[in-house]
């Protein structure tokens, strides 16, 4: 009996011996990143009416002309980077069109952008924005840290 409880003692710690061996191990892993060959600059610019702005002055309507067309570039730019999402509706009776409607929804986070340019045209104010992927690559990479795997050692 004292036999068969020290095989199965043995059995148990050569067992804990060999399956725990792989713990004591220590490592070392290497990260590399990956950084594009290319980046783009994205350009838009955004026209806004100057004299059918809200306010009582023309000073009130050349400021709201100017946020309206800086928002309708930065919208251009969404649309270039995230893409610009369509819906389509069409009601047919008797096989002739009833109505027809088309609508469309940008949305996303634009970081990084800088103003080239704003100015008057005319009763028009525009507003030119620059978006330099690099610079979006590098809050990216700042912010999240992506990493891939060079080398592990094992100690």
């Amino acid at each position: 009996m004292k036999a068969k409880n020290f095989f199965y003692s043995s059995i148990v710690a050569s067992t804990l011996l060999f399956t725990g061996c792989s713990s004591v191990f220590d490592k070392h892993i290497e990260y590399t990143y990956e950084e594009p060959d290319y980046y783009p600059v994205l350009r838009a610019v955004g026209y806004a009416p100057l004299s059918s702005q809200p306010g009582q002055t023309e000073s009130q309507k050349m400021l709201m002309a100017i946020k309206v067309s800086k928002l309708e570039a930065y919208r251009e730019l969404a649309e270039q980077v995230h893409g610009q999402k369509l819906t389509s509706t069409m009601t047919v009776k008797g096989a002739i069109a009833q109505t027809d409607g088309l609508s469309s929804k940008v949305g996303g986070l634009i970081k990084g952008a800088k103003i080239v340019k704003t100015y008057s045209v005319g009763d028009t104010y525009a507003t030119e924005l620059e978006l330099d992927m690099k610079k979006v690559h590098e809050l990216y990479i700042s912010a999240i840290k992506p990493r891939k795997v060079k080398r592990v050692i094992y100690y």
